[in-house]
């Protein structure tokens, strides 16, 4: 590539210049020349601290990913018949979950005698929505399919801010 497109470090075009010109002011400047666009006619390449942008590129993609939520989903099984202990139960780990930002589907499994009262299944359904309304959000409303009514909660943004709230005031505790 006899003549290329450069940028200086502050960011001013230079213009069309030859491979060997571009190079030379880069290393005048203490600097490296970086190809930023190859497929471009001519190339573009600008004169920067090749270090310094590896970094910045990769603190980007950390605080990207920082900022994505957590593709788990939790699942919490359970019948139509759920007693008061086993429900309590069942919400708190929903509570959890939710707290630390996943997802929770529930499946509920109607046997036997238990297919002619479906709607009791919907009611227990009802009841953990209005129980977790609070930090969840319904994502996927009750749904029968077969003999299982599943749904999915998602987790409200005020409950995911206030987890990572938690976790870091957790982790300035650890670290005093």
């Amino acid at each position: 590539m006899p003549e290329i497109r450069c940028i200086d470090q502050n960011g001013n075009q230079i213009g069309v210049i030859s491979t060997r010109d571009a190079l030379k002011m880069s290393q005048e400047a203490g600097l490296d020349l970086v190809e930023i666009s190859p497929m471009a006619k001519p190339p573009v390449c600008r004169i920067m601290d090749y270090g310094k942008f590896k970094y910045e590129k990769e603190k980007r993609q950390r605080d990207s990913r920082k900022n994505q939520t957590s593709g788990k989903i939790k699942e919490i099984k359970f019948h139509a018949n759920v007693g008061d202990h086993d429900y309590a139960f069942k919400l708190r780990h929903a509570r959890e979950f939710l707290e630390e930002g996943h997802r929770v589907k529930f499946s509920l499994f109607f046997r036997g005698r238990e297919n002619a009262h479906r709607d009791i299944g919907f009611e227990v359904m009802n009841k953990m929505t209005g129980d977790l309304s609070d930090i969840g959000l319904v994502e996927q409303a009750p749904r029968l399919m077969g003999r299982t009514l599943s749904m999915q909660i998602a987790p409200s943004p005020k409950a995911r801010s206030a987890a990572q709230r938690k976790q870091e005031e957790q982790a300035a505790a650890a670290a005093e």
